[in-house]
């Protein structure tokens, strides 16, 4: 198979799936190496095309929201022991968390694409985290980061709000 073939089979193998796809399940697809589907997307980036990596493999954004949902901004500021609590406390109301934005002194705004809408999505994220031993962005804020949801509508978007608030994670002014 010829590489510009790959890249568009690739590209449909996203168009097509609900589901996130790892660089390891796209390689066996093709027959290449993880290396080389990294490589592909890269291109496909460059090319335009808006791919995500989130922590359970590439996904293609949704092209407009549901219907009825409202997407809004909160920020939040907590330190990493409470990055589970604050997540499920938003999953469980039904909505996605799209992405993680901080302020980086140096970069400027920094985005971290989520796309976590399950508490198993949540474990899967935290567990990644853990074997990585990477630091969640909100350590290069001092805990202070913006999540963009998109919730099923308003009323849930509040009560995520208040838990967030009696929690103590929602920061001063919290929603936008």
């Amino acid at each position: 198979m010829r590489t510009e073939e790959r890249r568009n089979k690739v590209l449909q193998s996203l168009q097509n799936s609900k589901e996130p796809l790892t660089g390891t399940q796209l390689a066996a697809e093709y027959g290449v190496s993880r290396q080389i589907i990294v490589g592909d997307i890269s291109i496909l980036r460059a090319m335009g095309t808006p791919i995500y990596a989130t922590p359970r493999g590439y996904i293609l954004p949704e092209k407009k929201q549901s219907k009825g949902t409202v997407i809004a901004t909160i920020t939040c500021r907590h330190d990493g022991r409470d990055m589970r609590r604050e997540l499920e406390t938003i999953v469980d109301e039904g909505a996605c968390v799209r992405d993680v934005i901080v302020e980086h002194p140096v970069y400027g705004e920094i985005h971290g694409h989520l796309m976590l809408s399950s508490r198993h999505d949540i474990d899967v994220f935290i567990e990644k985290m853990e074997q990585s031993k990477a630091k969640p962005l909100l350590d290069v804020s001092s805990g202070v980061h913006l999540h963009t949801l998109e919730v099923p509508d308003t009323e849930a978007l509040n009560r995520i709000v208040e838990k967030l608030k009696k929690l103590g994670i929602l920061a001063e002014g919290g929603q936008v």
